[in-house]
């Protein structure tokens, strides 16, 4: 098994008066993949970004683009996103009608594809659409807005999620990545990724944690959480 931890930036996080140069610094800070979160004031209590910043800013890194799709319907948008530059689509199975047909359309698109699970949000889906996975996103606060706390129970849902992961390479050889988004920093990354978690979404607790002193701005708490990391 594949045991590369990946951090992924939330930009929702970042300064959009030059994000540009927030994702250039970012990754050369250490980081691995651009986290774009989509909400649409309807699935979501809250409106974020859509493909026209994701277009503009394909251009600028050649990192991983990992978009979580927090709307309903999602169909409509996922061909927007693959065109605008997304590597991986993930999204809600509350926001698809029939998961199968999303999950196909999202790698018929070009995309790698993957399902995001609420708090609440039951693992079942995955029992029938695993061929279709290349990541699992478990969220550790309720969807809608940053900073908020981590959730303590989706250290069982991660758990749970790892056996499912493990089991399903041991049948197959084919890798799946498990990432948690919501409430990670340094000092409970080392326990998220025990549980199994191997990709962590951070905002706040790297974009609001940016030093000048920096060569890239976010070297200092990037460094913080590679060190965590590496005692497990």
């Amino acid at each position: 098994m594949d045991k590369t931890f990946r951090i992924a930036p939330s930009i929702l996080s970042a300064n959009f008066a030059k994000l540009g140069q927030e994702i250039t610094d970012v990754i050369k800070s250490g980081t691995d993949i651009v986290h774009f979160d989509v909400m649409d004031n309807h699935y979501v209590p809250n409106l974020t970004i859509g493909p026209l910043v994701c277009e503009a800013i394909r251009p600028v890194t050649d990192a991983i683009i990992d978009v979580h799709l927090m709307v309903k319907p999602v169909d409509r948008i996922i061909p927007d996103f693959a065109k605008a530059g997304a590597n991986i689509i993930t999204f809600h199975p509350e926001g698809s009608e029939h998961i199968d047909r999303s999950l196909s359309l999202v790698r018929d698109s070009g995309c790698k594809s993957g399902l995001v699970f609420n708090p609440a949000t039951p693992l079942d889906y995955l029992d029938h659409v695993m061929d279709k996975i290349d990541m699992i996103l478990l969220m550790s606060v309720n969807p809608g807005f940053g900073g908020q706390k981590f959730i303590p129970e989706t250290l069982n849902k991660l758990r749970i999620a790892r056996q499912k992961i493990d089991a399903y390479y041991e049948k197959t050889g084919r890798q799946i990545w498990l990432e948690v988004d919501g409430g990670v920093n340094a000092n409970n990354i080392a326990e998220i990724a025990k549980a199994g978690a191997d990709t962590f979404v951070a905002g706040s607790a790297i974009f609001g944690a940016g030093k000048d002193t920096d060569p890239n701005h976010y070297d200092t708490v990037v460094k913080s959480l590679r060190a965590s990391l590496a005692t497990v």
